[in-house]
């Protein structure tokens, strides 16, 4: 068996984030860059397949500069077994999802599983583009998995607005990984060692015949405003006021 992971490399979410002072991106001095905490989870799940199948291997994927080689060497230091980076700057999430069309067409896997979202952008579409493309089932923020019927199907139990939902889909499909999934392990100093010698494959997206154009344009960036102290209202009425003319939602 084989499990494709798409691997993002995000600012971590300790560190201080500033807007540069064109406001169309961030100070990337200082930050601390890691591997996306979602993208983690779905690591984790394709390694627990992995030892329970005994023979199945897990590929990594990644999309973005070189520097994204050092958050994959973390997921094979976790023990994946090797790593594709593909060479690309100033993707949107449209070139990502048609980028992972090709390697999906290129490696034959028979499940995709990924984090449900990034942490800096919070897009949640790469999965469901992927699966649109790709003509393949998805399961979307998922808490629980379960492979059936010979590694035919799974089983996935999602986390809803109402609750949570059980389904079925066949594989091949992508499945998207919510925070409850598991907890990821550390990797070993073994294991880091271990990491060095496995094979990290590069290749630039421009020749994977992708149009790589953007389609999202980020017009501008912004702090969030400070937050002001509350106070206390006397009454209702004071209360629906502030709210009507203060802040103004209502």
């Amino acid at each position: 068996m084989k499990i494709l992971v798409p691997v993002k490399r995000v600012p971590d979410a300790e560190t201080t984030i500033k807007v540069n002072p064109e406001g169309n991106g961030i100070v990337e001095a200082g930050v601390k860059w890691v591997v996306n905490p979602f993208c983690e989870i779905a690591i984790e799940e394709a390694l627990r397949i992995k030892e329970a199948q005994g023979d199945a291997e897990v590929v990594l994927v990644s999309i973005g500069t070189g520097d994204s080689q050092e958050q994959l060497r973390t997921g094979l230091a976790m023990g994946a077994d090797r790593a594709i980076l593909v060479t690309a700057d100033g993707v949107d999430t449209w070139c990502v999802a048609r980028i992972l069309v090709k390697i999906v067409e290129k490696e034959s896997p028979d499940v995709v599983v990924m984090g449900k979202q990034a942490i800096d952008d919070d897009s949640n579409v790469v999965g469901q583009m992927l699966a649109e493309l790709l003509s393949w089932p998805q399961a979307t923020f998922i808490s629980e998995l379960e492979l059936l019927d010979g590694n035919a199907a799974a089983k996935c139990v999602r986390e809803i607005d109402g609750g949570l939902e059980t389904v079925k889909v066949s594989l091949p499909a992508i499945i998207t990984a919510d925070l409850r999934l598991n907890e990821p392990r550390y990797a070993s100093l073994p294991g880091i060692m271990k990491a060095r010698k496995k094979p990290l494959e590069e290749i630039d997206a421009a020749s994977l015949g992708v149009d790589l154009t953007p389609k999202l344009t980020v017009k501008s960036l912004a702090p969030p405003p400070e937050r002001v102290g509350g106070r206390l209202v006397e009454s209702v009425d004071e209360l629906l006021t502030a709210l009507q003319t203060e802040a103004k939602v209502l």
